[in-house]
C-alpha cells in the first residue's frame, strides 16, 4: 500500500486573509505576501497529517516566522550597533565599518547553510548566553551533543570565514 501524503485541505481558503491581517500589522504588502508564502511552504512541508484548526495554525504559524525574522533582524541591527561603535575606536576608519556589515553578512550565510540545530545552539549560547546544559535541557539532548554540535558550527565558520579575516 503506497503511503497517503498528509491532507491540507483548508489551509489554501485563508491565503488573501493571511496578506490582508499581516499588510496591516506590517504596513507592507510585499513583506505581507512573502511571510505567506513561507507560512505556506512550512505548513506545507511539516509533518502533520492532520490539522483541526486550519485557520488558526496558519496564523499562528505566521506569526512563529514573523518573530523569528524580527529578532534576527534585531541581532543583525545589534551586531550593526557594534560594529559602529568599534568603528568610532579605529579613528572612524570607513572600512572597518564596511568590514564589520560585510562579516555578519557572512556569519548569517554561513550559519544558514548548517542544520537548524547548529544554528539554534551557536544563536543561544553566543547571542542569548545560554550555557551548554540549558541548550541540552531544551532540546532532549546531552551536554556531549550539543558540544559536537557547537564545534561543529564554529569549524564551519572558521572555513567560511577564513578568506574575511583581515
Amino acid at each position: 500500500m503506497i503511503p497517503q501524503p498528509p491532507r491540507r485541505t483548508g489551509f489554501f481558503e485563508h491565503y488573501e486573509e493571511l496578506i490582508g491581517t499581516w499588510t496591516r500589522r506590517l504596513r507592507n504588502r510585499q513583506q505581507a505576501e512573502d511571510l505567506a508564502h513561507d507560512t505556506f511552504v512550512r505548513v506545507l512541508e511539516s509533518s502533520s497529517t492532520e490539522v483541526e484548526q486550519p485557520r488558526a495554525y496558519l496564523h499562528q504559524t505566521a506569526r512563529n516566522i514573523a518573530v523569528d525574522t524580527y529578532r534576527r533582524e534585531d541581532r543583525r541591527e545589534a551586531l550593526a550597533l557594534d560594529a559602529v561603535d568599534q568603528r568610532s575606536s579605529h579613528n572612524g576608519d570607513p572600512e572597518h565599518y564596511v568590514h564589520a556589515i560585510q562579516l555578519a553578512d557572512s556569519v548569517e550565510r554561513a550559519l544558514a547553510e548548517l542544520p537548524l540545530n547548529c544554528r539554534r545552539i551557536f544563536i543561544w549560547q553566543k547571542i542569548e548566553g545560554l550555557t551548554q546544559q540549558e541548550i541540552a535541557d531544551r532540546l532532549g539532548l546531552s551536554k556531549n551533543m550539543v558540544e559536537k554540535y557547537m564545534i561543529r558550527t564554529l569549524r564551519h565558520l572558521r572555513d567560511r570565514l577564513d578568506a574575511m579575516a583581515p
